[in-house]
């Protein structure tokens, strides 16, 4: 008790700045966070939109170039060349769109659990993305034949270049999405479990949104 009291006193005296000293190794424990760190994006999420705002970049340069030369050129197309086939690429145009639509059903159904209309919708998109890349391969092989090639002229190369550069991400697209479909097969996709199934879906939007914009400039201006 004597040496408590002792203590006490001790501690009585001690001037106030060092009472307030902090602990030895230590110190005052941090101050909580204004607010809880939150997760905006998964990884995937994050590396989609940004390959996404790359892929825009490019196309935005591809059309900038075909601009230049379609205002600088006193007749176009040059004389020739094969005209387009507006009329097949414009139904071929509805389908692309149409495929865009039953991707969002698609990316709707597994939020409510639905296995089979995701499986159904995720299959008819490709179907319809696969009837588009056969369409557009024929007409490329037939303007091929009728003259228009990359050597052909400006016109023909600007054509391949900025066409067939779209057609390569159709098939990417597609590729992407046959694996998801395959996936969904498999039932790694549920309301807690869909970061891969609406990539894929922000992706073929992206893909189709792009082709009405070149099929305006290309075919119809």
């Amino acid at each position: 008790m004597a040496r408590s009291s002792t203590a006490r006193r001790l501690d009585e005296a001690l001037p106030e700045s060092a009472a307030k000293q902090p602990a030895f190794g230590g110190g005052e424990p941090p101050t909580p966070p204004v607010r809880p760190n939150v997760t905006i994006g998964s990884n995937a999420w994050v590396a989609v939109i940004v390959f996404l705002g790359a892929e825009a970049m490019f196309f935005a340069g591809l059309i900038g170039a075909y601009i230049v030369f379609r205002v600088s050129a006193p007749i176009w197309p040059p004389p020739f060349q094969p005209r387009l086939p507006i009329g097949v690429t414009g139904v071929n145009t509805l389908i692309l769109i149409a495929s865009a639509v039953t991707m969002r059903l698609a990316v709707k159904a597994v939020f409510v659990s639905d296995r089979k209309k995701l499986i159904r919708l995720l299959g008819l998109t490709a179907i319809l993305g696969g009837i588009f890349l056969a369409v557009q391969g024929y007409e490329w092989v037939q303007l091929f034949h009728f003259g228009l090639t990359l050597s052909s002229s400006v016109y023909g190369g600007l054509f391949y270049t900025l066409i067939g550069f779209h057609g390569l991400h159709v098939v990417g697209a597609l590729t992407w999405l046959l694996i998801v479909f395959v996936l969904a097969e498999r039932g790694r996709f549920s309301k807690e479990r869909q970061v891969g199934l609406q990539t894929c879906g922000l992706y073929w939007t992206f893909v189709v949104a792009l082709w009405p914009v070149l099929y305006g400039l290309v075919y119809l201006l």
